[in-house]
């Protein structure tokens, strides 16, 4: 038992969803709601500073020689993938709400995973090598298409639905100062402080995890605070798992068959497939602190963790199930 429970319950899932239930259940102060936005904001520069100085751009740019896998994966998580979800929550905002609809377009315009859609594709028997080149990548332009693609189409998605709050391009200056500028410095000291920062790996990877539970909790007990789930039941939850099985399933069918169409080798396909389906929730929570208005921002964390755990079990058993092909 204990083994089939680790191949498919990740703790630091178990400890996001308690962390939820926490927020959910528990009503906070608003000193101590305040603490949390300020502790949320630093962690998230932090965050985005050792993203920064972690990632090599040499790596990236040789791997960018093999331009059909790598415009593929680009294809497919910034244009296929907003086209999608867009559409998608706008067909199904009738049933889930406005606020979960606003969630599940924002989640089809995050950047890829590196360390889950990498290590899919090495369990697969993939081109890891186009795998880690394509993620990097992705999270390295996802710094400045994300937030664009956020203010741009999320703008007019909210001003469309029913009274949501807005995410206007007055926020441009919190993207530049929270994200894109520790990133920045990240990288102007990566060539003396990357190799020390890949090093200490568990020191990245614990930033990393805590900053989402930070922001997890502050925007799940802020939205506890302001009464936006009194309408949400339960019967709600289980239809957006099922909205985000549905855009998960059309992503990774379009991945699959587009590789072959691309004329891509199986390596380079399960690499598309991996790399061009999955989102990164490390990336989209931290990012949507700082981009998203507090009054959707509660609701948006529960689309994102939802397709972030179903987007693990789905892949897995792809990837477990394309390793038993013939060599």
């Amino acid at each position: 038992m204990r083994r089939v429970l680790g191949q498919w319950v990740d703790p630091f899932i178990g400890a996001l969803l308690a962390v939820l239930a926490f927020g959910l259940v528990v009503p906070l102060g608003d000193g101590v709601l305040r603490v949390l936005g300020v502790v949320g904001r630093g962690a998230v520069a932090l965050l985005f500073l050792l993203y920064g100085a972690r990632l090599s751009t040499r790596e990236v740019w040789r791997g960018l020689a093999h331009w059909r896998l790598q415009g593929g994966i680009f294809t497919a998580t910034f244009v296929l993938f907003p086209l999608v979800g867009l559409v998608l929550a706008r067909a199904v905002e009738p049933w889930i709400g406005s606020a979960f609809a606003i969630g599940v377009a924002y989640v089809s315009l995050l950047p890829s995973t590196v360390q889950s859609s990498v290590a899919f594709v090495s369990i697969a028997r993939g081109n890891v090598a186009g795998a880690i080149c394509g993620a990097t990548v992705s999270n390295v332009l996802g710094m400045l298409l994300t937030p664009l693609l956020v203010l741009g189409l999320l703008h007019d998605a909210a001003a469309g639905g029913t009274g949501a709050a807005t995410v206007g391009l007055s926020r441009l200056g919190d993207v530049l100062l929270g994200l894109l500028a520790p990133f920045v410095v990240g990288q102007l000291v990566q060539p003396w402080a990357g190799g020390w920062v890949r090093a200490h790996r568990p020191l990245t990877l614990a930033v990393d995890r805590g900053t989402i539970l930070v922001v997890v909790l502050g925007a799940v007990a802020g939205a506890t605070a302001a009464g936006t789930w009194a309408g949400v039941s339960v019967w709600d939850v289980l239809a957006l798992v099922g909205v985000c099985a549905v855009l998960l399933g059309a992503v990774l069918a379009a991945t699959w068959w587009g590789g072959r169409a691309l004329g891509l080798d199986v390596p380079d396909r399960i690499a598309l497939l991996q790399c061009g389906s999955t989102k990164s929730l490390a990336t989209g929570l931290p990012m949507a602190g700082v981009l998203l208005p507090a009054a959707v921002l509660g609701s948006v964390v529960v689309p994102v963790v939802a397709f972030h755990q179903l987007q693990l079990v789905v892949c897995s058993v792809l990837a477990r199930r394309l390793a038993l092909r013939e060599r």
